[in-house]
């Protein structure tokens, strides 16, 4: 280990100029993206390495019950500077944004409570990204912080065209009033001292997928709590008396796992 060590620190060291000028970073590009359907117009944000000579599966990203703020942008550069191209969508229309829980109440209720319309704006945000020149048109999946956790295991539970969904911290309410075969695979990161996902609720979310075919594991994080990946929990928690808080550990490790199942589910 120690020799090991010291060769890739002399390496580093000695070759700098060399690994600088062969090896190219990603160059991520995020940029508006407009889509329409019902007569409304959705702003969602696409970021992508513009630096890929190659298609790359895409990711669609929804946003927490505040709507589509920098905290999805940023995870959507993330995932774009790993290979993928990730569209945040936008849930709400107008790019609009909730300025207070009330109003992020109310919209993300609106959007649970007419799943037809949810899945509507959801197939336009697929379809459009399907035709996206830096698509691989063939692999997609989707991911989902708290609201948009619910949103993509719905979107399993309906059945839509993905060979993953991804949920984090996700209020597992179920929309869909008629669940359909669904073959992808499904992980649900959960907090376990999450008081707002009642463990019943998400038995019962699980049991419905499981029923009609997909491959779900639910992992469980001791101590984290609701919105355990954002690190802007905690000012949220204390400005709104909202019982959220960031878990460094929760994030690192569900993050990990959830690239580690996009590889699988994209890219073999």
């Amino acid at each position: 280990m120690g020799r090991l060590l010291l060769a890739v620190l002399f390496g580093l060291i000695c070759l700098p100029a060399l690994a600088a000028e062969e090896v190219e970073g990603p160059h991520v590009q995020g940029e508006t993206f407009e889509y329409s359907t019902g007569g409304q117009t959705y702003q969602g944000y696409l970021a992508y390495n513009a630096s890929d000579d190659e298609p790359r599966p895409g990711v669609l990203l929804v946003h927490e019950w505040w709507g589509l703020n920098d905290y999805v942008k940023r995870r959507a550069d993330q995932l774009a500077a790993l290979g993928f191209v990730a569209l945040a969508v936008d849930m709400y229309g107008n790019g609009k944004v909730a300025d207070h829980p009330s109003e992020a109440k109310e919209f993300s209720s609106q959007v649970l409570q007419d799943w037809p319309s949810a899945r509507a704006r959801l197939e336009a945000a697929m379809a459009a990204l399907r035709k996206h020149p830096a698509v691989r048109e063939d692999r997609m999946a989707a991911i989902g912080y708290c609201f948009g956790g619910s949103v993509v295991m719905n979107m399993a539970l309906a059945g839509m065209p993905l060979n993953a969904v991804l949920s984090f911290h996700g209020s597992p309410t179920q929309a869909v009033a008629k669940p359909q075969p669904f073959d992808g695979i499904v992980r649900i990161y959960n907090g376990q001292d999450d008081p707002l996902v009642e463990p019943q609720a998400l038995d019962s979310m699980v049991a419905a997928l499981e029923k009609d075919g997909a491959k779900v594991k639910v992992v469980q994080y001791p101590g984290a709590k609701h919105a355990f990946t954002n690190p802007g929990a905690d000012a949220l928690a204390q400005q709104y008396d909202l019982p959220l808080g960031y878990d460094a550990a929760a994030d690192a490790a569900s993050w990990q796992d959830a690239l580690l199942t996009l590889d699988k589910a994209l890219n073999q």
